[in-house]
């Protein structure tokens, strides 16, 4: 691992690759829905199967992933190999998903599900690796955290580079201006797709300085299929034993799939319960967004301050109650109506607009440390878990994490598809305004996305207070694991081994 404090430059490089991934997650979890149930079709309880139906496949990728980059030996070291290979196809893969070669019922199902597992499997190879990197590269508290609000950072910015290209550059370039525009999701994707590959490749590449420096496998007999099996059933039982392992993940992922519902029920609220129209949208979507990346900036100050067990609490309460706060007010006549307006100076708008984004806002920025604390969390259990165990599983725990921030828009989509279709959604590009939609689909819309999701988000919170890795406690840990990294050294020097193994054997 590093010694010294890691550069600014680092860092970014560190993160950056994060923005493919932020341009991934909002292009799956906020448009592919709603375009292929809007625009072209499908029935939403098919789209939101199709679209899930990934997500028992991410969980073997995911935990393949983390596994095999633990176990693997290249000049590149564990992870770099597999964030090289993953960009192309990964890619490729997305772009496909928007520009589908059929048109049957059957024929979208399929198509959707066949390229929505390929991008998922992809982004699993670049994924879990890249995180796993980050826990690996340094012991320092402070660095740990900045390269989580890194990664958490630019995946937000990569997020408000899908809304913002779609709405402001390529829907007004290629015709009607807004989310019906059906021209404008093909050329958008393929920007998206160079904008993935670019950023993780420049990731890849711009972290290759550390490889000496990061732990290496112990020596290993010839990998086979059959040990591979093996060690990947190890390894998944190796980290559910960790106690504060479970608690967190269980928590977390209570939490991000409350989120990824939302996320894909977005764009229907704002078109047909808020009626927003596309002059004013932009700033309601992105919101959260900016709020989250500033978030990001003063989340290892807050850490320092409060601790991270704290901000997860406190972040995790501040998601659920601020989803829910609009719509509640509006259910109970206490918010605006939608075509309420205010003045100011010379310029008149929706009132509903300026509320909306303060409430997005502020839920991001509060959410935002939520975010980073799990990430940085869970690199302390793999410290724990070193400690107890004597091996260094980074990719085993954080395919946990990837599965978990990936199952936002896989289990996200599935509930939600199959909401819109229990409440009766119409279909198609027709559909455009409230006016099309009965009152009481709109109404049962409105609950459901507001406190009946909302309230499972403080489940999550329960999970979250059983966690008790201390930050005295993560201390000592690893004082003892450079204690035990020292003896390690000098009995190499003594016999000229390699002494950087990722399993360090204590008695």
């Amino acid at each position: 691992m590093m010694k010294e404090k890691l550069s600014f430059n680092f860092k970014v490089a560190y993160g950056i690759g994060q923005a493919g991934e932020g341009m991934f997650g909002t292009g799956l979890g906020f448009f592919l829905l709603f375009y292929y149930s809007q625009i072209l079709g499908l029935s939403p309880g098919l789209a939101g199967s199709a679209i899930g139906l990934a997500v028992m496949v991410d969980a073997v990728s995911d935990i393949f992933a983390g596994s095999l980059s633990d176990h693997w030996e290249s000049s590149n070291g564990r992870r770099h190999p597999f964030m090289y290979a993953s960009f192309v196809p990964l890619s490729l893969s997305f772009f496909l998903l928007f520009f589908p070669m059929v048109d049957s019922e059957l024929g979208l199902f399929i198509w959707l599900a066949v390229f929505t597992n390929i991008a998922r499997t992809m982004m699993s190879l670049y994924h879990v690796p890249h995180i796993a990197l980050g826990a690996e590269i340094t012991e320092d508290v402070s660095d740990r955290s900045a390269l989580v609000a890194a990664r958490q950072f630019f995946s937000n910015i990569g997020g408000l580079v899908a809304l913002m290209s779609f709405f402001l550059i390529f829907s007004p370039l290629l015709g009607e201006v807004g989310r019906f525009n059906a021209e404008a999701y093909k050329p958008w994707a393929f920007f998206l797709a160079l904008g993935m590959g670019g950023t993780i490749f420049w990731s890849a590449w711009g972290t290759r300085s550390v490889i000496p420096f990061l732990p290496k496998i112990a020596a290993q007999s010839r990998l086979t299929f059959k040990s591979l099996v093996v060690r990947l059933i190890t390894d998944f039982k190796d980290v559910t034993r960790n106690r504060n392992f479970r608690f967190l993940f269980t928590g977390v992922l209570v939490v991000y799939i409350m989120v990824g519902v939302t996320g894909t029920l977005d764009i229907y609220m704002v078109t047909y319960f808020w009626e927003l129209d596309d002059s004013v949208v932009l700033p309601v979507l992105i919101a959260y967004a900016i709020g989250n990346a500033f978030g990001t900036l003063i989340s290892v100050n807050l850490f320092a301050r409060f601790g991270k067990k704290a901000c997860l609490i406190g972040g995790g309460l501040s998601w659920a109650f601020f989803q829910t706060l609009p719509v509640v007010l509006r259910l109970l006549g206490w918010f605006p109506e939608n075509d309420d307006t205010i003045t100011i100076g010379s310029f008149e708008t929706n009132i509903i607009m300026p509320l909306l984004v303060a409430v997005k806002f502020v839920q991001g920025m509060a959410t935002a440390q939520a975010n980073v604390g799990y990430g940085s969390m869970m690199a302390d259990v793999c410290d724990e878990h070193e400690y107890n165990t004597g091996r260094r599983q980074e990719g085993a725990f954080f395919a946990a994490v990837a599965f978990s921030a990936k199952a936002t828009s896989g289990f996200g989509a599935v509930i939600a598809g199959w909401a819109l279709e229990f409440i009766s959604w119409p279909v198609g590009a027709d559909i455009r305004t409230a006016a099309d939609v009965p009152p009481e689909t709109l109404l049962d819309m409105g609950i459901f996305y507001g406190p009946m999701i909302a309230s499972l988000g403080f489940i999550s919170v329960f999970f979250y207070t059983l966690y008790n890795l201390t930050p005295k406690r993560h201390a000592e840990i690893l004082v003892e694991l450079t204690d035990r990294r020292r003896v390690a050294l000098e009995l190499a020097d003594a016999s000229g081994s390699d002494y950087r193994s990722h399993e360090i054997r204590t008695a």
